[in-house]
């Protein structure tokens, strides 16, 4: 599918037909289009339609799409929508790094690393799905991986905070790099602000710290900016800007985007 048939198709999943996940009808498009629907998924998220975005990620999990069950790891563990269940987060986590989601991967192996309330350290455990998520091109996996305990910098400090259940302090050291400039931490801090975690959720400035993580280089910067452009939330909507952000994004290797400019 053309990036213009995919984004057009976007626009008409999210302008009026508010609740489609309960149209059997939308439900087959979503499922037969998998990389579009969890795209809608996650613009129903931006605007805070989480019982919404969770019928349409319930639905691609079913069907073994990677992606959707770590978008619903992130409603458990943060308890959007629904309440929240760091066992219940896991085990989608789980199910989506088996299925393929680098982003999942990651997540998994990050928890067992550090250890979260609820989820006692296990080296072994999370070293294995590190590695998952290193081999297939994971920078801040393969830095946990060759660091071991004595990872450094503040992403690594936000992290220990996430795991000790101080979401307020890792924003704070996030927030600290993201004006140093460290793309990475712009990122992240754009994510924190975008669901709430660690600070008031507020889609403005999720957007702008997406915007200069985006044109500092982060190809998943670029990937939320076109979300936000294709459907109006947080930023303008504008098509021509959506494509050329999902097109950057894909040429900075980030797999979600190519999947959606995939043919």
């Amino acid at each position: 599918m053309s990036t213009f048939r995919s984004l057009a198709l976007l626009a008409l999943l999210v302008v009026g037909i508010a609740g489609a996940a309960d149209d059997d009808a939308e439900l087959d498009d979503i499922l037969r289009n998998p990389t579009i629907g969890n795209y809608k998924g996650y613009a129903e998220f931006k605007m805070g339609r989480y019982e919404s975005a969770r019928r349409i990620w319930e639905a691609l999990d079913r069907a073994g799409f990677g992606e959707a069950a770590f978008n619903l790891g992130i409603l458990y563990e943060d308890g959007l929508g629904v309440d929240a269940d760091i066992q219940r987060a896991l085990a989608h986590y789980r199910r989506g790094a088996e299925n393929g989601s680098v982003k999942a991967q990651f997540r998994v192996g990050k928890l067992f690393w550090l250890g979260a309330p609820g989820v006692p350290p296990d080296r072994e455990e999370g070293r294995r799905y590190l590695a998952m998520a290193a081999a297939h091109g994971d920078r801040e996996a393969a830095a946990y991986l060759a660091n071991g305990a004595d990872a450094k910098g503040p992403l690594a400090e936000a992290d220990l905070a996430l795991a000790a259940g101080q979401s307020q302090r890792a924003a704070e050291i996030l927030a600290a790099a993201a004006l140093d400039g460290d793309v990475r931490a712009q990122t992240r801090l754009a994510w924190c602000y975008e669901a709430g975690r660690g600070v008031a959720r507020d889609l403005s400035m999720a957007a702008q710290w997406f915007e200069r993580a985006a044109q500092g280089g982060d190809p998943e910067a670029m990937y939320a900016l076109s979300v936000m452009h294709a459907t109006g939330s947080g930023r303008e909507q504008d098509d021509n800007l959506a494509r050329q952000w999902l097109q950057r994004s894909a040429a900075g290797g980030y797999a979600p985007a190519i999947s959606e400019l995939r043919p």
